[in-house]
């Protein structure tokens, strides 16, 4: 008689185990999904401003607000590059001292100087 009933409490527990790994699972998934969501709409911005922006950004003529677009350009940096203005050439962001080297070799490719 003791076998019987530790098959029916292990069943119960088993049960319980499953149900409770469902809701999980679903909860997880949503979350993932939800996500998924959030990271396919930065994207997608990411690539409309892309294409909007013919070339590259003339660092003489930018707003911060598109300087900030710029990888690793934080506000303030945006604003010192704005103050730092006019600019003869991209370089000069660093013989200026407004950029590091490393902060100017992330960005190079995508600023200019228009003349």
């Amino acid at each position: 008689m003791r076998i019987p009933g530790a098959v029916i409490l292990l069943a119960g527990v088993l049960t319980g185990c499953s149900c409770n790994n469902t809701e999980s699972l679903k909860e997880h998934t949503a979350n993932a999904t939800a996500a998924a969501k959030r990271d396919a709409g930065a994207i997608a911005g990411g690539i409309v401003e892309g294409l909007e922006r013919k070339g590259p950004l003339d660092i003489n003529s930018a707003s911060p607000k598109q300087l900030e677009a710029l990888p690793g350009v934080t506000p303030p940096l945006a604003l010192a590059i704005v103050d730092g203005r006019p600019y003869a050439e991209p370089a000069d962001l660093t013989r200026k001292r407004v950029l590091t080297k490393p902060q100017y070799n992330r960005i190079k490719a995508q600023i200019e100087v228009r003349k």
